[in-house]
């Protein structure tokens, strides 16, 4: 069965980031969106790099323009957006698709591994979350109006589990 770690994405800045640098760590795994009205989440998810990074936690940011087009900016817009609203520093990957024939294959991993809810298997809306573990496997989702200050529980318990061969 994949892991996280079998995926590789593109960087903002357009470079390759296969995503097995991040083995070992619990990761948050969002699409978001500049212009949504879930976009405040950036401040908790932001918050939550800051708070638990030291801890082995990182917050994987993949823009999506498929929800009413509220993504529409290029790479650097969407870092400068970032940038100036939020001070954004977790790790953020080049705009993706996360539903149909053009859906990135780390996300269909995801809907593949972890049902919304009544076992839907599509992605809602912007800032839909993935907790994965330091296994990389995906430990649960969360729909887009779970604020990221709700997920501290979940995330301590993660972190709390010893990196496989530890």
């Amino acid at each position: 069965m994949p892991t996280l770690y079998d995926f590789d994405a593109v960087d903002l800045e357009g470079g390759p980031a296969p995503l097995a640098r991040y083995r070992g760590q619990v990761a948050l795994v969002v699409n978001v969106a500049s212009a949504c009205g879930f976009t405040p989440q950036y401040a908790g998810l932001q918050a939550l790099w800051t708070r638990y990074r030291e801890r082995g936690l990182v917050v994987l940011g993949f823009p999506c323009n498929q929800f009413g087009a509220q993504e529409p900016g290029d790479a650097e817009a969407i870092r400068a957006f970032c940038d100036l609203r939020y001070r954004v520093d977790f790790p953020m990957f080049a705009k993706v698709e996360v539903n149909g024939p053009g859906a990135h294959p780390l996300w269909r991993w995801l809907q593949d591994a972890r049902r919304g809810v009544l076992g839907t298997r599509a992605i809602k809306w912007n800032f839909t979350k993935f907790l994965i573990g330091r296994d990389g496997r995906p430990l649960r989702r969360y729909g887009p109006a779970r604020r990221p200050q709700a997920l501290a529980g979940a995330l301590e318990r993660a972190l709390a589990q010893p990196p496989p061969g530890a």
